[in-house]
This record gives structure tokens, sequence and C-alpha cells, in this order.
């Protein structure tokens, strides 16, 4: 082989080396998006201990939101607090209305739970993505105009979080959504996935 030859075959070598090197680059996913379900599932075991830890605190009193003698547990009320004191706006007087009501401290108990338990799981998460948007909804309500911030709410951040976890099924990864969805329940009424 004259050095001519071995130039050609080394460059060809070469050549081929780089277009194998940008197939693989071309269709594989970029880092990104190969962690996107990982990081979806992380989101949403985040957001369901916000509403699961919220419960905690609100039934046993564990002293963060929640003094021990304001526990649900020990008579207190969920609502009352925060209906009556932090409201304010157009819907205050209505919020104040229910502050404290057996009915509403039982909803919004129940809601707290379910999405969090849903979120955890990775269960049911297009009926928590809805009823936790709604709870989150409400909530934002409660005070308008927002306090927090004059143009976007941390609720409102919240609720769009929620259905994005629900459209990209991040109970699949980390969590037992795709068991779930294979029940034939589910499968027969697909608004429970």
């Amino acid at each position: 082989m004259t050095g001519i030859e071995g130039m050609g075959k080394r460059r060809a070598a070469s050549v081929a080396k780089r277009r194998e090197e940008w197939a693989r680059a071309v269709n594989s996913p970029p880092a990104g998006v190969a962690a996107a379900p990982v990081t979806l599932a992380v989101l949403r075991l985040a957001m369901g201990w916000i509403f699961l830890w919220a419960f905690l605190d609100k039934t046993f009193g564990l002293g963060f939101a929640t003094p021990r003698d304001a526990a649900w547990l020990g008579g207190g009320s969920p609502t009352e607090g925060f209906l009556t004191n932090a409201v304010h706006g157009p819907f205050a007087d209505f919020y104040r209305s229910i502050a404290g009501a057996p009915w509403a401290d039982a909803l919004f108990m129940a809601g707290l739970l379910g999405i969090g338990l849903a979120l955890m799981l990775g269960i049911g998460m297009r009926i928590a993505a809805v009823s936790g948007a709604v709870m989150l909804l409400l909530m934002w309500s409660s005070m308008l105009p927002p306090t927090d911030n004059p143009v976007i709410s941390y609720h409102i951040v919240f609720a769009l979080v929620l259905a994005l976890l629900a459209v990209a099924n991040a109970g699949d990864t980390l969590g037992l959504g795709r068991a779930w969805s294979r029940l034939g329940v589910v499968r027969r009424y697909p608004w429970l996935r």
C-alpha cells in the first residue's frame, strides 16, 4: 500500500466514523429529553408532598403551619383561621361565610389527602390534577388581588404544573401509574388515569 492509498483509507474511515457519530446523535434523544420523565416524576413527588404535608400538619398540628392546639384531631378547624383572617377581595364574604363549616373542613382535608396520595403514588393523575387545580384556583380567588405577586400567583403556577404532570403521564416513572393504567376500570374510563 502506498502512502496515498493509506491516506485515502484513513480518510474514508474517519468520514465513516463521523457519519456514524452523526447518525447516533440524530437518532438518540438529547440528554435533557432522556431525563425528562425522571424530572417530572420528582416534580410530581414534590407536589404530592406539598398537599400531603398540609394534610398531616393540619390533622395532627405538627407545629409548622398549624399549632398543636389547633389540630383537626384536637377539634380545630383546618379552614377557619385562613378563611376568617387571610381572605380579601371580591369573594371574601363568601369565603368567610364557610370558614369552619364541618362540610368545608371535611372537603378540604379529603382533597389534601386524596390529591397528595394520588400524586405520591402516581395514580389517578388526571383526577388529582383537576381537583388540585380547582383547589388552588379557589385559594387564589380567596385573595384577590394577589399580594405575593402582581402578575402571577404561585397558585396558578402550581395548577399549571399539575396539568403538565397529568398530560405527561408523570405517574408512570417512579410511581404506580403504568400498573394503574392497565386496570380494567381505568382502561374502560380513561379519565381515571
